[in-house]
């Protein structure tokens, strides 16, 4: 599923089972991580680690230790970049040489209403009023659900370019529900990639399954 929306240099490799307990094969820096972690948190770590080592496993490199940075962004082998999800029932990791891409963010999330009061917080009102009118349109996607997604994916493409915060009020969705692709302005000074500030990032998106996934790659040098 998560290969419907990303280009053909970034291998996706998804689960939607958590690896048995005797397969779960965490280097010991990554099981120092998670060693106070509760059991959920324990699965999700391996089973999203062991989608990563796939993909890397695709340009021929060995397993190695992913992990993560204070802020959660994991540290990727010299010249790869990545970006990781999961949520109950779906993990999934994306990798592209650094050279075909300079950041990657993927998100998925269950095709399910946010929890009341999260929408206010996470949506400009540009952004609230597209979503109530594709809500007075009729059912189909969730479409707050899917705006929270394409926020984490923003995030997730911009926080290891930058190693700053950003917050949602701080890009600008707009979405395209037939091509299934979505932009975002940035409303604060972008990353210089390739000696050129970024404005803005754009995406794809998908649904099915029970859950609805993002994904930006940003091209590399």
């Amino acid at each position: 599923m998560i290969e419907e929306i990303l280009p053909a240099a970034v291998v996706g490799v998804e689960t939607f089972a958590d690896l048995p307990d005797d397969e779960r094969g965490l280097f010991p820096e990554e099981e120092a991580v998670v060693a106070r972690a509760v059991p959920k948190r324990r699965r999700e770590f391996a089973a999203v680690r062991s989608c990563a080592r796939r993909a890397l496993g695709r340009f021929g490199l060995a397993p190695v230790p992913l992990i993560p940075t204070p802020r959660g962004a994991p540290q990727w082998p010299e010249g790869m970049v990545g970006s990781m999800t999961h949520c109950d029932g779906y993990r999934a990791a994306a990798v592209a040489r650094a050279g075909d891409a300079a950041s990657i963010g993927i998100d998925a999330e269950p095709d399910g209403p946010l929890p009341e009061g999260v929408l206010d917080i996470i949506a400009l009102p540009s952004e609230l009023r597209w979503i109530h009118a594709r809500a007075a349109a009729g059912p189909g996607v969730h479409w707050d659900r899917l705006l929270f997604s394409m926020k984490e994916s923003v995030f997730k493409t911009w926080y290891p370019l930058t190693g700053r915060e950003l917050d949602f009020s701080e890009a600008e969705i707009d979405v395209d529900p037939d091509a299934r692709t979505f932009s975002a302005r940035l409303l604060v000074p972008g990353p210089v990639v390739a000696g050129r500030r970024m404005d803005g990032f754009s995406g794809r998106w998908t649904a099915g399954a029970g859950l609805v996934m993002t994904a930006i790659v940003l091209p590399g040098s």
